[in-house]
C-alpha cells in the first residue's frame, strides 16, 4: 500500500508539471466547447450515461475494457482528461477511491457519485461496502436518477432532453428486471448458485434470490490461495452447485483451478466489471446483463 501511495503522489507531480508546461507554451486560449464534456471511470457506467446524455454531450471513460477497475493504475493523461471535463462520475462505495483521492489533488473538476441512495451489501468479513451496484438493473434506475439530479443542475437548458431520454432509458431497465425474472424461474431454487472468481453478484443475487460466493471477495483482495480454492469446493460439492462461471476481467486459471477440485463444469463467460467489447454481444449494460442471465441459466437449470 506504501508503494501504491508513492506511486500516486509520484504520477500526481507529474501531472502538474504537464499542465503546467502546457499552460505555459499555449498562446492561444482553449475553444469553447459544445455541450457538457464528461468523463467517468469505467465503461458500464459510461454506457449507462450515454444513454441520458444523449447528442447533447460526450462521454469517455478512463478505464479500458478488460482492465480491473478496483487495480487499474492511472497514467498522467487520464489525470488530463479529468481536469478537461465539466464532471467526473464515479461509482462510489469506494470503487474508485484511489483515483478520486488523487484527482482531488490535482485538478477542480467535480466529482460525483451514482450510486448515492443505493442501500449498500457489506463485503463477507468487512465493514465496507460491496461496490458491485451496477449489476442490479434496478440500482442503475437509481443511478439514472441520481445521473439526472446532476445534468440538470449542470445544463437547465437541456433538462427536458434528459428526462425524456432517462425515462426512456428506465423504461428499459424496468423490462430487462421483468425478462431476468421470467428467465431465472426456469433454474431451480435449490441451484441457484452463482460461483465467480470475484464475489461480485450479491446485488443481483438479493433482487433474484441467487446464493452467491467467489474465491476472494473483491478483486482488490485478490489471492487464489489454496485454502480458497479448497473451501469454494467444499461448497460447490455441499450444494451440489452444477457449474461454476469465468469473469472476462479476471485470469481464468483460478476457476480452473476450483472447476478441477469440485469436479464440475465451468458453463461460461461472465460481465461484471466492464461492457463487452465490439461483436462480443455484450457491448451495452443492458445486453450484457443478458448475457449474463442467459449463461447463468444454461449453466445452473
Amino acid at each position: 500500500m506504501f508503494k501504491l501511495k508513492v506511486f500516486f503522489i509520484a504520477l500526481s507531480l507529474t501531472f502538474l508539471a504537464l499542465v503546467g508546461c502546457s499552460s505555459e507554451d499555449s498562446g492561444t486560449p482553449a475553444e469553447e466547447k459544445e455541450g457538457l464534456e464528461i468523463i467517468t471511470s469505467f465503461s458500464v457506467l459510461d454506457d449507462i450515461i450515454s444513454n441520458v446524455i444523449g447528442d447533447r454531450g460526450t462521454v469517455s471513460y478512463i478505464i479500458p475494457i478488460g482492465e480491473e477497475p478496483h487495480e487499474y493504475e492511472p497514467v498522467p493523461s487520464d489525470y488530463r482528461k479529468v481536469s478537461d471535463s465539466d464532471v467526473f462520475y464515479v461509482n462510489g462505495l469506494d470503487l474508485e477511491e484511489w483515483l478520486e483521492s488523487v484527482v482531488s489533488n490535482v485538478s477542480d473538476t467535480d466529482i460525483v457519485s451514482l450510486s448515492d441512495g443505493v442501500t449498500p451489501i457489506p463485503l463477507v468479513g468487512d465493514d465496507e461496502a460491496d461496490p458491485h451496484a451496477w449489476l442490479s438493473p434496478k440500482n442503475v434506475i437509481i443511478y439514472v436518477e441520481n445521473l439526472v439530479t446532476d445534468l440538470v443542475a449542470r445544463d437547465p437548458e437541456g433538462e427536458e432532453i434528459y428526462r425524456q431520454n432517462a425515462e426512456a432509458y428506465i423504461q428499459e431497465l424496468i423490462e430487462l428486471d421483468t425478462w431476468i425474472k421470467e428467465q431465472v424461474a426456469q433454474i431451480p431454487e435449490e441451484q441457484r448458485v452463482i460461483i465467480v472468481s470475484e464475489n461480485a453478484f450479491k446485488y443481483f443475487g438479493k433482487d433474484y434470490d441467487f446464493h452467491t460466493d467467489g474465491i476472494w471477495e473483491i478483486n482488490s483482495l485478490e489471492e487464489g490461495t489454496p485454502q480458497q480454492f479448497a473451501r469454494l469446493a467444499e461448497i460447490i460439492k455441499e450444494r451440489n452447485v452444477p457449474a461454476v462461471f469465468i469473469e472476462t476481467t479476471v485470469d481464468t486459471r483460478y476457476m480452473e483451478t476450483v472447476s478441477k477440485e469440485a469436479g464440475v463444469s465451468i458453463a461460461g463467460e461472465v460481465y461484471t466489471d466492464a461492457v463487452g467489447k465490439e461483436g462480443s454481444g455484450a457491448e451495452t449494460f443492458i445486453k450484457m446483463i443478458m448475457h449474463n442471465v442467459n449463461v447463468f441459466v444454461e449453466g445452473l437449470k
